[in-house]
């Protein structure tokens, strides 16, 4: 997909009074072109069709411009995350795993703001709406975590939360980044980033003491043609 305006129209955007969206937009196009550090603050003015001068009537400089295309982006994350945890229903594990895949999915499908959110190099805590932005997505993930901590099997330590929520994370963020991105970084590898990121989280919870080799203990039967998830013996196997 292609973020680039057309060129035969400058400055559409500007007298409409759309040059803000115009200008997220040309910048979306040159990080999916160039990556998040590869375009000047001339180059989206020039890419949206508007004199060098045009994008300080709404933004300081190219790195407001990016922390606006960022939290944008974590915006969307959010509710991409938010839908698939879908209040840990219909169980904790299936809600858990969909999160996992969501992740994957976003990173592949919207290469562009995956790389204003994690590769511009920009401070999360210097812009506090995107800093904001950052923490309800990350609040997603370690909500997951705190319910799925929550079933740690009598007789094993309960692993801290913030920790689980951390981890997998890093995990997620680590595949999506090498190997489920939607641009030319991605790399290949003989199986899907799906299951790639399955079967390291199950080597986690495993050396965790979760016991892998059955379904949660809150869903000991569940229905017929559900996918099987970390807890299923056809799984572990």
């Amino acid at each position: 997909m292609s973020w680039r305006k057309d060129h035969r129209r400058p400055e559409r955007g500007y007298h409409h009074g759309n040059l803000k969206e115009a200008l997220l937009q040309a910048a979306l196009g040159l990080i999916a072109e160039k990556g998040a550090a590869g375009f000047t603050f001339a180059d989206a003015a020039r890419s949206a069709g508007v004199s060098p001068a045009a994008p300080y009537r709404h933004f300081r400089d190219r790195d407001e411009l990016l922390a606006s295309i960022a939290q944008r982006g974590f915006e969307q994350f959010e509710a991409v995350l938010t839908r698939a945890w879908d209040d840990g229903r219909p169980d904790t594990v299936t809600a858990f795993e969909r999160v996992g895949r969501a992740y994957l999915a976003f990173a592949r499908d919207e290469p562009a703001y995956y790389s204003a959110m994690f590769e511009s190099g920009l401070p999360t805590d210097v812009n506090p709406m995107l800093s904001a932005a950052s923490e309800r997505a990350f609040s997603v993930i370690r909500a997951a975590a705190e319910r799925l901590a929550a079933l740690t099997p009598p007789g094993a330590a309960r692993p801290p939360a913030l920790m689980m929520a951390l981890h997998i994370w890093s995990m997620s963020h680590g595949i999506a980044s090498l190997f489920g991105r939607g641009d030319a970084a991605r790399r290949k590898m003989p199986m899907s980033a799906e299951d790639l990121l399955e079967a390291g989280v199950l080597i986690y919870l495993r050396g965790l003491g979760f016991p892998t080799d059955r379904r949660s203990p809150e869903d000991s039967n569940p229905p017929a043609g559900r996918p099987r998830g970390p807890w299923d013996q056809k799984s572990a196997t």
